[in-house]
């Protein structure tokens, strides 16, 4: 009898154990369930950083480029010239057009002059306001292609890239310079569309880039117009904190959501 209830302990005491280690392992952050990885898994994503300033500048007319102030890399301020095109012809024809509209000008006042002598008809002074209308307007047109004989800086930044260089000539519609403000970039993510269930504006998570490797705080500023059909995926766009820095646009990294939904 005693060697039976010696076994019995055994038993018990064995069984104890085993209860004690599996709450062990159930506490253990490392020791998750696989349903708890998955979910974990399943709010993480890839994201990169883009700049909301960013453009890639096109020529407006046909022309021989003379000047590009600034190359790959190099930072500029709004309004800073960036191109400048050789505008001796456009100028010389803004000229011709100027001293076009000041004739029709003078001939218009010498008919209202003679109309008042009643020297001339009112159809006379009709028509020399209509050509005074016409080099007017022809002068409009030169003094527009003439002012975009340059092609000047829409925001601070740095220039990604240049497409052409100094004293080749271009047709009109030319890109010319990639040029990118780093201080405007967002976070963008593709996300699942089953998270808008609990995604919205506001939320916070951390973006780590591959470049830098250090955690940033992001909120989410908004969330796509529309879900992508094939991949069922949603764009979501992160705003950084002020002070990030050592940041630039393409940089790529993965993005976690820590807070439970």
């Amino acid at each position: 009898m005693q060697r039976k209830l010696g076994q019995i302990f055994a038993v018990f005491w064995l069984a104890g154990i085993s209860i004690g280690t599996a709450t062990a392992q159930s506490n253990d952050p490392l020791l998750d369930t696989p349903s708890q990885l998955q979910l974990n898994d399943q709010r993480k994503a890839r994201g990169v950083l883009r700049a909301r300033d960013q453009a890639v500048l096109s020529s407006e007319l046909a022309g021989r480029i003379i000047e590009m102030p600034y190359t790959d890399g190099q930072d500029f301020k709004q309004g800073d010239v960036l191109v400048r095109f050789d505008c001796s012809a456009y100028q010389a024809q803004l000229n011709a057009a100027q001293a076009g509209a000041r004739a029709a000008r003078e001939e218009l006042n010498h008919k209202k002059q003679l109309a008042s002598f009643n020297s001339v008809g009112r159809f006379e002074v009709a028509l020399a306001e209509a050509r005074q209308a016409q080099a007017q307007a022809e002068a409009q047109v030169y003094k527009v292609q003439v002012q975009r004989c340059s092609v000047s800086a829409p925001f601070d930044g740095q220039v990604v890239q240049r497409r052409v260089q100094p004293h080749e000539s271009v047709a009109s519609g030319t890109p010319l310079l990639e040029i990118v403000d780093n201080r405007t970039l967002e976070v963008q993510l593709l996300v699942p569309s089953s998270w808008l269930s609990w995604l919205k504006p506001g939320r916070r998570f951390e973006f780590v880039p591959d470049e830098t490797g250090q955690p940033l705080p992001v909120e989410v500023k908004r969330l796509g117009a529309r879900i992508d059909e094939a991949s069922q995926t949603l764009l979501l766009i992160g705003t950084l904190p002020l002070n990030a820095t050592g940041l630039l646009a393409g940089m790529s990294g993965s993005a976690r959501f820590l807070d439970t939904p």
